[in-house]
């Protein structure tokens, strides 16, 4: 990178929700004194069940502000949702390096013996015709079956704020979706193309069946980070992350406990 870079500048690591800590847990394992921001953007949650014209519109508006604001050396869009809509727009409106989220099919495809793979992403996701490329591109000998599962991902959020979930049965009826779908019977891995899914692996590798394996793009998504800002200055010390969102902060309070299991400040308006 050429630009010039102060060592305690952060990597502002964005998602609509809690699904981007999955990135951020990754991301702090490769890079442990990089200072983090975590920006959520509550007021637009859940980016799953949101029209992709009003997205394509409002994620490159909100990352300008926030990049303008906190100065990263590296924005994260740990949200495939948001990636697969707005990642080339946000590209070119930043002057900083974008590193996207796409649902992980090639390794998927490089791992499944039976030639039938799973997709559960938020129905944003799995309808995008971005999905269907890269199921040409790299897994062009193997079923794709998909589902959108946006009680998954309420069920992610709700045990982050330690509460009862609102469907406890939300990570078997998942896999269910995908399950019973003609020619589901033989999926031997699924690509958890929402970045909440992660964070509900025990619970879904309960759920499945003996041998089925996950997939998904957080350890890439850190290697490219890395690879991105290798050789530059960090902090001599590791510094606590902080966290934004937008919206009412009461409303993501609950959320302090599962955010400090990630290193994170609660969060504060933005």
């Amino acid at each position: 990178m050429s630009r010039s870079v102060y060592a305690d500048a952060p990597i502002l690591i964005f998602d609509s929700g809690v699904g981007g800590l999955s990135v951020l847990g990754a991301v702090r394992a490769h890079l442990p004194q990089a200072p983090l921001v975590y920006a959520m953007d509550g007021a637009g949650y859940p980016y799953g069940q949101r029209d992709d014209s009003e997205l394509a519109a409002r994620i490159p508006a909100l990352l300008g502000r926030l990049v303008e604001r906190y100065r990263p050396r590296l924005v994260v869009i740990a949200c495939n949702t948001a990636s697969t809509i707005a990642l080339d727009t946000v590209r070119d409106v930043l002057a900083v390096p974008v590193v996207g989220t796409v649902p992980a099919i090639k390794p998927a495809a490089e791992r499944s013996i039976s030639r039938v793979i799973g997709v559960l992403g938020t129905r944003a996701t799995v309808r995008q015709a971005y999905v269907d490329d890269l199921a040409r591109r790299f897994a062009a000998d193997c079923r794709v079956l998909r589902h959108g599962a946006p009680l998954l991902v309420d069920y992610v959020e709700s045990t982050l704020r330690d509460e009862t979930a609102a469907d406890s049965e939300a990570p078997r009826h998942a896999l269910a979706a995908l399950l019973d779908q003609p020619g589901g019977a033989a999926i031997d891995t699924v690509v958890l193309a929402c970045t909440h899914f992660p964070l509900a692996m025990d619970a879904l590798q309960r759920a499945a069946p003996a041998g089925m394996q996950f997939v998904d793009g957080a350890e890439g998504i850190a290697r490219r980070c890395a690879a991105l800002l290798a050789h530059q200055e960090w902090p001599e010390h590791t510094a606590g992350g902080l966290t934004v969102t937008t919206g009412q902060v009461a409303a993501c309070s609950a959320l302090a406990p599962g955010l400090a299991r990630f290193g994170l400040a609660p969060p504060v308006a933005f």
